[in-house]
């Protein structure tokens, strides 16, 4: 199919924005090629469809906005399925959120986003050698950018800002930002602003017993007021989570998901994540988590930062600095290196520590306990594991399930906050301190 008609047609449509969405559906029909989008706003009211395995096609902007009408309707803006060699770049889209959000649900587990949500800005499903970049996307009522069991994508450069759905009560319902869901293989999000996100900014999640998601990088993107987590790695292999920067996490506040305790993460975990690595990142003002551990396992986390400077009253959701926990039913926490990290500020302690054979080496745990828990004092005792609030790093008994802290090295760690002079580190009932290697490590309390 020649592009010339697609190009002079293109050219020709002057001043009606009312109509413009209906050409562009016809004039994208070219399943190959490059397709040089006219200068202007171009408002669409439903869902344009790229032709399904489509291959070395190329879509640029020069100067064009693709704007939700505001009887918009659709799964998404922009799809594609099976796509190959798709290269998207240079436009500008506008998902008219003031006029689409509604109420949405969070997808029960057996289900995909994918399939539960509308009103996606670009849903690309299935495909390989898929490449977005320089993107604006703003004012999306639900997820930005959504891939599903493709292989060999690349976002990058892509601004993301006041974007994201709520449920019925007004909370973040995860959306707003990037996802890639069920399998991605070989991909990288990387140089990406995401501003004002409601729900999670960029992460990666697949069902239970669907493929992982595989041999990715998330690096060198901004967050700013993400109201759940700046990045998640979920059911995943050999991540790389390198030199990102953020800082608001967990605001605004209202807008948590308190009733199913999404509690917000600078790098957060979910599923069986292994052989990845979380390095160099720096976040300041986290409501919530610097970095959780829940499924992470036989990797490494290292020489990144969290710092919190504002009063304790404005971290309703503060937690651990760092935590370890085994909610997937397929792994348990082991052989984690969690070195070089600095802490400085959590509302509690600075890592908490089950499983075993993990390395807990040279971090700096600064201004701990900025809540000033004490033994006994309401709001202070979490029950079966006494102390836990109190101190600097505490060896647990389990998580979500059993699993005692032994066979781990504690070394030369540098530990100070409040009370952290007595409370420096702590065992839970039935873990055993010469099960540990406690070394070298250096207490000193903020009084």
């Amino acid at each position: 199919m020649t592009l010339l008609p697609v190009l002079l047609a293109l050219l020709l449509w002057g001043s009606t924005p009312a109509n413009s969405g209906q050409q562009l559906a016809g004039l994208l029909r070219a399943r190959s090629g490059t397709v040089r989008l006219p200068p202007g706003i171009v408002e669409i009211s439903s869902e344009i469809r790229l032709p399904e395995n489509a291959h070395n096609l190329e879509i640029t902007g020069s100067g064009t906005t693709l704007r939700a009408a505001a009887n918009f309707h659709g799964r998404a803006m922009l799809s594609c399925k099976d796509c190959r060699g798709l290269h998207l770049r240079s436009l500008t889209i506008d998902g008219n959120r003031r006029n689409l959000e509604h109420p949405m649900a969070i997808p029960a587990s057996n289900r995909t986003f994918a399939d539960t949500y509308d009103d996606i800005g670009l849903l690309l499903e299935g495909g390989d050698g898929l490449s977005i970049s320089s993107l604006r996307m703003r004012n999306m009522a639900s997820f930005a950018i959504l891939v599903s069991a493709a292989r060999d994508v690349t976002v990058e450069d892509v601004t993301v800002e006041s974007s994201g759905g709520h449920n019925a009560l007004g909370r973040n319902n995860t959306s707003g930002g990037i996802l890639l869901e069920e399998g991605v293989a070989r991909w990288t999000i990387a140089h990406c602003q995401l501003r004002a996100i409601a729900g999670n900014a960029v992460w990666t999640h697949s069902r239970f017993g669907s493929p992982k998601n595989v041999h990715g990088v998330i690096a060198g993107n901004s967050f700013e007021t993400i109201g759940r987590d700046a990045i998640q790695v979920g059911e995943a292999s050999d991540v790389r989570v390198t030199s990102n920067t953020g800082r608001s996490i967990g605001w605004p506040v209202a807008e948590i998901d308190v009733e199913s305790r999404a509690v917000p993460v600078a790098i957060d975990t979910a599923g069986n994540v292994d052989t990845s690595r979380y390095e160099n990142n720096r976040f300041e003002e986290i409501d919530g988590k610097c970095i959780d551990l829940d499924g992470f396992h036989d990797g490494a986390v290292r020489h990144n930062t969290c710092v919190n400077r504002r009063r304790v009253e404005d971290y309703p959701w503060g937690q651990y600095g760092m935590v370890m926990n085994n909610s997937a039913i397929d792994m348990q926490p082991r052989n984690i290196i969690i070195e070089g990290n600095v802490i400085d500020g959590s509302k509690y302690g600075g890592i908490f520590i089950i499983g075993d054979a993990n390395r807990v080496l040279n971090n700096k745990l600064l201004h701990l306990n900025v809540a000033h828990c004490s033994d006994g004092k309401p709001g202070c005792v979490v029950a079966g594991s006494p102390g836990l609030l109190t101190a600097g790093i505490y060896l647990g008994g389990g998580g979500s399930r059993p699993a005692p802290a032994r066979g781990n090295i504690i070394e030369r760690n540098d530990i100070a906050g409040w009370n952290m002079g007595s409370h420096c580190i702590a065992y839970a009932p039935g873990v055993k301190p010469a099960e540990n290697t406690v070394r070298g490590n250096r207490c000193e309390a903020d009084e």
